[in-house]
């Protein structure tokens, strides 16, 4: 046993030294968890951000003003007042992605019961940012309408009606900033585990080190737990850093549940995924194929899990499938934990799913990768 333990160690520090004397792999891990997961976060393309926007106004009333006070930042900048002559102009010179025209009158016809038409000109270039906007404005201006109609025309008595109240939980303000940062972590943290584990067993082979591993008093088994222990040990600290620095601190998302509970989850996950990586790279000849392997593996895994795309949107069929995988339960166990506060006894079945998937990847990866060395 302490020969065992003695090898892993040794092994493991090198594998840790290889990587980071490869200034590549250094720059990426620390783009994917710095910059990577910030700039994820923050183009989240459910939402407008810093809109141009300008308005006609043709009726300088107290009702225009308003309207234009209700545009406010951080999802437009503050609008600018134009004539009606230079909107065609403006909009085809890329000056404003949004042009209200507010018509004569407006206040005076609202106050009598009139309906009133409101011009919206979009520039649709960018299609998200135009769908998602001229929603948020139309939404806007029916409320302050609605606001003025209901101080200016007194309701009828006996007038009934349902008034809608909306509570948002575990995301008061609806910002998509919060589930984009930590789905791009998670993204991040199954590319590189996936990447570093495969990458560190594709360049032995090439360089021609696996031999001389094989002729000291090693296993099969402690070369690949070695390179298992020190990519996912390289990736676990910087995933752990990120959560941190750039997500808590610099992204200001807060954290409801237990960070120890949520990273005991994710140290069991990295293993899972460094399986993936160990059986793709033993799978793969040259680091070409083993690219083409990661592509076809691991952005399906991404797309399944529910972070690109709800689960159960998906066809009924497609996922039963996805109880296979690990990133699914992984993706639910952590939105539990960091947003609803959960605690173990209420999500131990994911917890319990990531460990026997993470644990069944890892044991088939070992014996094809003793295999693979037996016959080699």
């Amino acid at each position: 046993m302490r020969r065992l333990l003695g090898n892993l160690l040794w092994l493991s520090r090198k594998e840790v030294l290889s990587v980071l004397r490869d200034w590549l792999l250094v720059a990426l891990v620390a783009y994917a968890f710095g910059p990577g997961v910030f700039f994820q976060a923050q183009s989240a393309a459910d939402q407008v951000n810093n809109a141009a926007v300008a308005i006609v106004d043709n009726d300088r009333s107290p009702l225009s003003r308003a309207m234009a006070q209700a545009l406010y930042e951080p999802w437009f900048q503050s609008p600018d007042l134009i004539d009606s002559g230079r909107a065609k102009q403006l909009m085809d010179d890329d000056a404003y992605t949004f042009i209200v025209i507010l018509p004569s009158q407006m206040a005076a016809d609202l106050r009598a019961g009139n309906d009133v038409t409101v011009l919206l000109n979009v520039d649709a270039t960018d299609v998200m940012q135009a769908t998602v906007g001229a929603n948020y404005i139309r939404a806007i201006l029916t409320r302050e309408a609605q606001r003025f109609t209901s101080t200016a025309r007194p309701a009828p008595p006996g007038d009934a009606g349902v008034d809608l109240v909306l509570r948002r939980a575990f995301n008061p303000t609806g910002d998509a900033t919060w589930f984009e940062a930590v789905s791009a972590l998670l993204n991040w943290l199954t590319n590189l585990t996936v990447i570093l584990t495969g990458a560190a067993l594709i360049r032995e082979r090439e360089h021609g080190t696996i031999s001389h591993l094989l002729v000291m008093p090693v296993t099969p088994f402690e070369i690949a737990m070695s390179k298992i222990l020190a990519n996912a040990l390289i990736v676990f600290v910087t995933f752990t850093a990120s959560l941190l620095i750039v997500v808590r601190w610099m992204l200001d998302v807060p954290i409801a549940g237990s960070v120890p509970l949520f990273l005991t989850g994710t140290f069991l996950f990295v293993f899972a995924a460094a399986a993936i990586g160990l059986l793709l790279g033993t799978a793969a000849r040259s680091m070409a194929q083993f690219a083409l392997l990661v592509i076809i593996t691991v952005l399906p895994m991404m797309i399944l899990s529910g972070g690109m795309s709800p689960v159960e949107s998906q066809p009924q069929w497609l996922q039963h499938i996805t109880w296979f995988l690990p990133s699914r339960h992984y993706l639910s166990f952590s939105n539990a934990v960091l947003f609803r506060g959960a605690g173990f006894e209420t999500v131990w079945p994911e917890f319990l799913l990531v460990g026997v998937l993470g644990a069944s990847f890892l044991v088939v990866s070992l014996l094809i990768f003793r295999r693979s060395v037996a016959s080699a």
